[in-house]
């Protein structure tokens, strides 16, 4: 074992300890999770605040970017497997 490997075993022993404290308290607990929750539903509303607008100003919104790319990562799979049977021909 190194010295990375050390430091890596006492910084996860330091962290776990440090959050073992942290959610002791029921009350603290809770409120750190109504905090994660409440973060989350406000990425979710800008997410969907961002598509809407994008919409209206005409442009593509990420997720038809994303379903594209997966169109096209499809379409080179395949094209992949065309040139393999041509290939064996």
């Amino acid at each position: 074992m190194g010295i990375k490997d050390d430091l890596k075993k006492q910084a996860l022993n330091v962290s776990g300890k440090a959050m073992e404290k942290l959610m002791a308290d029921d009350r603290r607990a809770m409120a750190i999770a109504n905090a994660i929750g409440k973060a989350q539903r406000g990425k979710q509303a800008l997410d969907r605040g961002q598509e809407e607008l994008m919409k209206a100003l005409n442009f593509a919104p990420r997720s038809e970017f994303k379903a594209l790319g997966k169109q096209l990562s499809g379409l080179k799979r395949r094209l992949r497997e065309l040139d393999e049977k041509l290939g064996a021909l």
